[in-house]
């Protein structure tokens, strides 16, 4: 069992920056890839972000290459999420996810592929 509790969030002006955390609790958080997903206002929870449990490969969301980056500190228990440039449309509730040993693309991208969720931290960017 995983416990994730997300901060970081605020409100941002566009153009501007935030680094995201989740705080992982139990034991070989090591093992467990992390994904981070968000939920705007009106829409369906969308993928962001992911690593895989050993941290050699990452994946992204078409929208977000190039702005985001997600990494993971095992000695910390911590995932982040930097995300660099923001828009107003990247305004929504982020959650990240934990998943037992995934490494696959299809396992990853998927909200159905995590069994482990946070509560989620609020980002609101303004024009």
């Amino acid at each position: 069992q995983v416990q994730l509790a997300e901060s970081g969030g605020g409100l941002v002006q566009a153009g501007g920056s935030l680094r995201l955390s989740c705080a992982a609790s139990g034991r070989t958080f090591s093992s467990y890839a992390l994904g981070w997903f968000r939920q705007g206002p009106g829409k369906e929870r969308e993928f962001v972000a992911a690593i895989t449990w050993s941290g050699r490969i990452t994946y992204y969301a078409d929208s977000v290459k190039g702005r985001f980056t997600i990494s993971r500190d095992n000695a910390k228990s911590t995932v982040y999420l930097q995300i660099n440039s923001l828009k107003p449309e990247d305004t929504a509730v982020y959650y990240c996810a934990a998943k037992f040993q995934g490494s696959t693309k299809v396992a990853l991208t998927s909200t159905s592929g995590y069994p482990y969720w946070g509560q989620g931290t609020q980002v609101t960017v303004s024009s």
